[in-house]
Parts: structure tokens; sequence; C-alpha cells
């Protein structure tokens, strides 16, 4: 079995963590939102403002592909989180930066969204890091 240290003499299973249970739900939470992100930008490109003249002028329908992978790369991460799979963390981490780097580009198109999505991805990688590091018995 898994655990992680806490309290003297108190030992939890590794995957009941506060820490590892808020990024879990925050992280599904985000890749439900980024899935729903890219769907609409590949269903409809006209529901976004197109904005000229930015630096990272790229097509809509093709970041509405991106975001629409991520979004599923995302949330079956934050449910293996649910699980207890010890690997989610990592890739869970990286798949946070990856959306922040993402969701940056998407500034153009849906600023106020693009920051909270960003604002939620420092938080998965947050409660990703200050979660207890799970012991072998």
């Amino acid at each position: 079995m898994t655990t992680h240290v806490g309290a003297p003499g108190r030992r939890d299973e590794a995957h009941t963590s506060g820490w590892l249970m808020f990024a879990a739900v925050i992280m599904i939470f985000s890749g439900i939102m980024t899935l729903l992100g890219g769907i609409s930008a590949i269903a409809k490109d006209d529901v976004f403002l197109a904005t000229r003249n930015y630096v990272y002028e790229l097509d809509l329908t093709g970041w509405g592909w991106i975001h629409l992978i991520l979004g599923i790369l995302i949330l079956l991460t934050g449910v293996a989180l649910l699980t207890g799979a010890t690997w989610a963390r990592v890739v869970g981490v990286g798949l946070a930066g990856l959306s922040m780097i993402a969701n940056f580009m998407w500034l153009p198109y849906t600023p106020w969204w693009a920051v909270l999505l960003i604002a939620i991805d420092a938080l998965v990688i947050w409660g990703l890091c200050v979660a207890p590091r799970p012991i072998r018995d």
C-alpha cells in the first residue's frame, strides 16, 4: 500500500491527501473547460473575436484542436489522480504547464477566460507540488 507521512504516528493513503484531491478536482474542471473551448473554436470560428496584428496570430480551428486534445488529456490525468496513480502527478504538472502556454497564446481570442485558466493551471501545479510524497511500506 502506498502511504505518506503526515502527523507523527499517523499514516494515510497517498491519494486521499487534501492537496492531491484539490489538484485532481481542479484538473478535471480545467480539462472540461479547455475541452469545451476547443469544441467552440472548431465548431464555430465566428464565436471568437479575431484580433489583427497580434504576434501569435494562428489559425483558430487549429488552436481549437490543440485545446480539445489538451483538455481530454488534462481531464483523464485528473481522473487518474483521483484513483491514486503516482505517475499522474508528474504528467499533471507537465500538462498544466502546457495548458498555461496554450492559454497564453489564446489571449487575443478570449482574454478573461485565458487568464482565468492560466490561474487555475497555476493552482494545479502548486497543489501537485505541495502534496505529500508517497512512500512505500
